[in-house]
């Protein structure tokens, strides 16, 4: 259980996130994160605490840029440690990607060894660097965002609602039986996706959908454009969303908490 939002808007984004991820407080209270890109670089800042002891005025205001992710974090895989707080961020090719995932993968331990038998180093014991690793190696060799979303849905197993920013343009998805909650909304300037309508109502937004089963969702200045990209026969939401981890003013695939 952990909480996850991205927003663009041409009015800045720190604020937003931060009253975003305040809304979905209740979803982890371990840590918390924000990954901003000011148009040349990423800004960012995440620690352990509360959203309201982790972020200062003053730091929201050097998180500058119209496009952002954030993550709330209640830890399932991978232990209480520093460098387990999200987003996740990285750097490759002279592009800045930044990650943060809601859910849990059940074949961590089986990607994560085929990974280390290719070479390839972890810094973080969380199931979200698997996804991470998955990601930019196929966009490293691709250079297409769908492939690599379609390749994350083709190997991973089990539940996950995931936010990137690639460059200040935000992707979003959810696994395709729909396990984990994931929201689009409208904000004044822009656009948003959270683990819950809360994140939208706390910014007085509009609350447009859910982000389908399988569905990626792309985001930057120039609006909103969604592809589907894996369809299962069936949906298998999770039903402790509604009887422990959303709170009870949400609305999670049609149904009010």
């Amino acid at each position: 259980m952990c909480g996850i939002v991205g927003i663009v808007d041409a009015g800045g984004v720190s604020i937003k996130l931060y009253y975003a991820l305040y809304a979905l407080q209740h979803r982890g209270q371990e840590s918390a994160g924000i990954s901003t890109f000011d148009g040349t670089s990423l800004c960012k800042f995440k620690g352990q605490g509360l959203v309201a002891d982790v972020f200062s005025p003053s730091v929201l205001k050097d998180l500058k840029g119209t496009a952002g992710i954030g993550h709330v974090r209640y830890p399932t895989t991978g232990a209480n440690l520093p460098e387990n707080i999200q987003p996740l961020n990285f750097q490759f090719q002279d592009h800045f990607i930044s990650v943060a995932h809601n859910g849990n993968l059940v074949n961590t331990c089986e990607l994560r060894r085929e990974y280390e038998q290719a070479g390839q180093m972890f810094t973080t014991t969380t199931d979200t660097e698997i996804i991470a690793k998955i990601l930019i190696e196929e966009i490293t060799a691709s250079g297409c965002v769908e492939d690599a979303v379609h390749l994350c849905m083709k190997r991973m197993q089990g539940s996950y609602s995931v936010v990137i920013m690639i460059d200040g343009v935000i992707y979003a998805f959810r696994d395709p039986l729909g396990i984990k909650p994931f929201c689009l909304g409208k904000v004044e300037k822009g656009y948003i996706v959270a683990s819950e309508s809360v994140a939208i109502d706390a910014l007085g937004g509009k609350f447009l959908r859910d982000v389908k089963p399988g569905e990626l969702i792309r985001m930057d200045g120039e609006g909103v454009r969604c592809t589907q990209i894996a369809v299962a026969g069936r949906c298998a939401h999770c039903i402790f969303e509604y009887i422990y981890f959303a709170r009870a003013d949400a609305v999670i695939d049609g149904v009010l908490v």
